[in-house]
C-alpha cells in the first residue's frame, strides 16, 4: 500500500532545513523502491516549508517507522506531520496508467 506524508515545517527552521538536506537526501536515496516520490513544499517565496513524500510499505506503523527515520523528523524541523493511505488515480508519468 501506498502513503503520503505531508509535514509542514516549524516556523524559523529555513537554515536548519537546508543544513540538514543532504543528510534527508541520502535517507530518501537509501528507501530505494520503497521511495515512490518526494518534494518540497513551497511558500510563498519559493522557499520550502514542508515535504510531500510518498512510501510503499505493508502498514501504516511500516510506512510511519521510514517516516519518522527521516534527519528531517529526527531534527525537529517538522512541526506537523500526518501519514495517510494513498491512491494513486493517475500518473500521466507512467503509461497504461
Amino acid at each position: 500500500m501506498l502513503y503520503a506524508m505531508i509535514a509542514k515545517d516549524k516556523p524559523g527552521t529555513l537554515d536548519q532545513r537546508l543544513a540538514a538536506r543532504p543528510l534527508h537526501l541520502q535517507h530518501l536515496e537509501s528507501l530505494g523502491q520503497t521511495l515512490r516520490l518526494a518534494g518540497a513544499l513551497l511558500d510563498d517565496a519559493g522557499n520550502p516549508c514542508g515535504s510531500l513524500v510518498v512510501v510503499e510499505a505493508e502498514t501504516l506503523e511500516a510506512a510511519t517507522a521510514l517516516i519518522h527515520a527521516d534527519p528531517f523528523v529526527k531534527e525537529g524541523i517538522f512541526g506537523q506531520v500526518e501519514i495517510k493511505p494513498w491512491r494513486l488515480a493517475y500518473d500521466h508519468m507512467t503509461p497504461g496508467k
